[in-house]
């Protein structure tokens, strides 16, 4: 259906209520074509202006007029949060195939250079990092490839206690390899400061890990390697940051969020020099305090936006 064969110019947003009528109509017609107005509210109707339309052919956000119009305005003048242009990266934890095999509490199953600590969802509670003491029986060398068993006795005696470990799909399509993780240990993240996030949660969490654990796969992780941490933890911490997962994600009984890459490589952030000396340091002590309004605010500050015409 061609609803207008023309160049796309500005597009208005409206929600409505039950209170909306014939003269609420009208005035939202006679906003619509007055090209400067931003906003418009009547009885049961609430709308925005937005410069254009969402492009390309992916799931366009959701949510009120005034949060669209947010989305809008960072997505066309923010960069994007996973970046490897400057050396931003999102993604996410290690997929064993066999959680109960490959992760345990008693690091003596395998040889010392075979067990590495990771990071998991509870560590992550308090908003601090605190490790719970689980480590990840690792059968992958530095070089990417498979270690052989017979150098590590120990760990090759603790695998052959578990057959099930054969019988994973990624065993069986790969019979000589069948003691591998479904995903290869990258040697240089354990060591790598990294903001972790859990993947199912009512609101945005991130938590900073200085390096020393590997993140487990219900765990997504941000590195970089020009942002200061807690400087980035903050605006995440934000109701911005909050605003764009809301916009995108599925949302699932209770109002409980999907924090997966795919969202969370939509969120758009300042450049980092971009950031003021006062408002870095307000993003940092909101982020090391866990104060999700005083990080909004100084969000609000760095992106250079009002809170209360964007609902936030």
């Amino acid at each position: 259906m061609v609803l207008g064969n023309h160049s796309q110019a500005s597009a208005v947003v409206a929600e409505t209520t039950k209170e909306f009528n014939a003269a609420s109509a009208v005035g939202l017609r006679k906003a619509a074509q007055d090209e400067s107005l931003n906003d418009f509210s009547d009885l049961g109707v609430k709308a925005h202006r937005l410069p254009h339309w969402f492009e390309g052919g992916e799931l366009w956000p959701t949510g009120s007029p005034a949060r669209l119009a947010l989305i809008e305005l960072l997505n066309d003048h923010f960069e994007p949060l996973h970046d490897p242009k400057n050396g931003t990266k999102v993604s996410i934890g290690v997929a064993t195939g066999a959680d109960k095999v490959f992760i345990t509490k008693d690091p003596s199953v395998a040889e010392p250079d075979r067990i590495l600590p990771l990071a998991m969802r509870r560590d992550l509670t308090t908003g601090e990092f605190k490790w719970q003491g689980n480590y990840l029986v690792n059968p992958w060398a530095n070089d990417g490839s498979l270690v052989p068993l017979a150098d590590y006795p120990r760990m090759a005696a603790y695998l052959a206690r578990h057959p099930g470990v054969r019988n994973r799909f990624v065993a069986k399509r790969n019979p000589d390899s069948w003691y591998r993780t479904i995903d290869k240990v990258q040697p240089d993240l354990i060591h790598t400061p990294k903001l972790l996030l859990q993947d199912m949660k009512s609101t945005i969490h991130p938590v900073l890990e200085s390096g020393g654990h590997y993140p487990h796969h219900n765990l997504y992780y941000i590195t970089s390697q020009t942002w200061d941490l807690e400087v980035l933890g903050g605006l995440l911490l934000s109701r911005v940051a909050q605003a764009f997962i809301e916009a995108y994600c599925v949302r699932m009984r209770g109002g409980t969020l999907r924090f997966q890459a795919q969202y969370l490589k939509r969120i758009r952030v300042p450049r980092p020099d971009d950031i003021t000396p006062v408002t870095r340091e307000a993003l940092i002590l909101a982020f090391r305090n866990r104060d999700v309004d005083a990080a909004t605010q100084a969000a609000a500050d760095a992106y250079g936006i009002d809170l209360v015409e964007y609902e936030l």
